[in-house]
């Protein structure tokens, strides 16, 4: 008998050994309990990638709203700018056909009165004129009478 005979009776004694005191029982617990831990780590991972995935689309649906959101703050803003500009230039043509007429009602009050400066000068200067030349034309009590008659009708004619 030489030693790798004794070598394999040890072996196989050890092992015997290792049986009977259960540990291949132990051993296999071990690798039972390390596999459940693992399918628990990849569960847990599968659960944790699906909520990430949830989140991302959330936050994808979130980012398309928004943009949209924006979309119409753009268009509202512009319809706001362009009712706005619209105002503005309906009150500046307003504003300008007011200060055109007003413009137009004070030309026409000057024409009024300029002609009216017009008219009681000349008046004036006939009835100057015609007194000049009635002075003239007639002395005495029936000139001095005439004259004054026909100024006080020429008055009473202007008013």
């Amino acid at each position: 008998m030489d030693a790798s005979f004794f070598v394999a009776i040890g072996f196989v004694l050890f092992v015997l050994l290792l049986a009977y005191l259960g540990v291949h029982k132990q051993i296999a617990s071990a690798l039972d309990g390390r596999a459940k831990l693992i399918g628990d780590e990849l569960a847990q991972a599968q659960k944790l990638r699906e909520e990430a995935a949830a989140v991302l689309a959330s936050f994808e649906k979130k980012k398309v709203e928004a943009e949209e959101e924006a979309k119409a703050i753009v268009a509202q803003a512009k319809t706001e700018a362009e009712l706005l500009a619209k105002e503005t230039r309906e009150r500046l043509a307003d504003f300008v056909a007011r200060r055109t007429k007003q413009a137009e009602q004070k030309i026409a009050m000057a024409e009024a009165q300029a002609t009216s400066d017009v008219r009681a000068a000349a008046a004036d200067a006939a009835v100057k004129a015609a007194e000049v030349v009635l002075k003239g034309e007639t002395a005495g009590a029936t000139g001095a009478s005439l004259v004054d008659k026909g100024i006080a009708e020429i008055k009473a004619l202007m008013n």
